[in-house]
């Protein structure tokens, strides 16, 4: 239940501004469906995040527990900088508007989630608890919680909310979750 949790929060507010949340806003927009384009999000971070997690998962059986350990403490530091960087949208998804709603909304979060840090930190923590499943259920959760009101709300939701505070909580997450990985490395030691 640990791995599940811990995957629902860090990713949740780390969603908070980011690019897809942006995209979801826009998808809202564009189209005025707002079920088809929560499908196509939970169809996009599901396909995504199962890939990033086997990925992670995999990663973590060639690498020695100490230098995984050593990786995951970095990427979680990357993750809590990175997250204090706002992000943008460079340009309004036409391209995949033919394809409807869904259609749009699945090509393009699935695009526009690679190498997104949510990504990353999917890998990052199926790397650390070698559990694809539970890892991508908590993943794929935490971007439904956070882009679900974006559907909803559009415009308005990205204006009121202190964006500033929800990133900084998101990197202190990512901090206390790398100090956790060096806690648990130094107590073979005492």
């Amino acid at each position: 239940m640990e791995t599940f949790l811990i995957s629902v929060g860090a990713i949740t507010f780390a969603e908070l501004g980011d690019k897809t949340q942006l995209l979801a806003i826009v998808l809202a927009a564009r189209f005025r469906a707002p079920v088809p384009i929560i499908l196509g999000i939970l169809a996009a971070t599901m396909t995504n995040h199962s890939l990033a997690a086997l990925f992670g998962s995999l990663a973590s059986d060639w690498l020695s527990p100490d230098l995984l350990r050593w990786v995951l403490v970095v990427s979680f530091v990357a993750m809590a900088v990175w997250t204090l960087l706002p992000d943008k949208l460079d340009s309004e998804p036409t391209m995949f508007a033919r394809f409807g709603a869904f259609g749009a909304t699945l090509v393009s979060f699935f695009l526009i989630e690679m190498g997104d840090k949510t990504q990353i930190a999917t890998m990052a923590l199926a790397a650390r608890y070698h559990s694809v499943l539970l890892v991508t259920a908590g993943t794929t959760l935490g971007m439904m919680i956070a882009d679900v009101p974006a559907v909803y709300l559009g415009q308005a939701a990205a204006t009121q909310l202190p964006l500033r505070l929800m990133r900084t909580i998101a990197a202190l997450i990512f901090l206390v979750l790398a100090a956790a990985a060096i806690f648990d490395y130094a107590r073979r030691f005492f």
